[in-house]
């Protein structure tokens, strides 16, 4: 019965890092969310009305910083994209590895150690999901599409392969 509980626990904490790691780099339209949302229920929105104006904010913050990052070609404006995602990412990733180190940490000093490497990897890791190139990751392929239909004739190239994969006849 001890080496289940063992086994759980370590197979619970691989899935939280892995989970932390994944949602890094939401960490600020979650941050945007959170602020509108305490912002509209006290100005009034309601039980209701707070939760819609929370996760619209959060979707257009996700929704801007995407287009702009795929329409941008300027590599110093994608950087600061990037580090605007990266920063929240970082103060997140210290707080969770601080409350991790906690528990198995007596250590004051040990547990600001292993909380500042946990801020360094979790932010990195926010910042490479944004900066590698498209085709290594999946958010990056999103921005190359939204790239590429952006440019004057690459709507074509697009369509070219499933207009002849279905067979139907543009020129008709």
């Amino acid at each position: 019965m001890l080496a289940l509980g063992l086994l759980l626990n370590i197979a619970g904490i691989g899935v939280f890092c892995w989970l932390i790691f994944t949602l890094a780099i939401y960490a600020l339209p979650f941050f945007v969310a959170i602020n509108a949302g305490i912002l509209a229920f006290h100005s009034g929105a309601g039980v209701f009305g707070t939760p819609l104006v929370a996760v619209a904010a959060g979707g257009v913050t996700l929704a801007m910083a995407q287009v702009a990052f795929a329409m941008t070609g300027s590599l110093m404006l994608r950087a600061i994209i990037a580090g605007a995602f990266a920063l929240p990412a970082t103060f997140a990733g210290y707080h969770v590895a601080l409350a991790m180190a906690h528990i198995g940490v007596p250590s004051l000093v040990w547990q600001e150690i292993f909380a500042c490497l946990g801020a360094v990897f979790i932010g990195g890791t926010a910042w490479m999901r944004l900066t590698i190139p498209a085709h290594l990751n999946r958010a990056g392929r999103s921005a190359a599409l939204l790239t590429r239909l952006s440019q004057p004739h690459a709507r074509d190239d697009l369509l070219t392969p499933i207009i002849e994969q279905v067979g139907v006849d543009q020129r008709a």
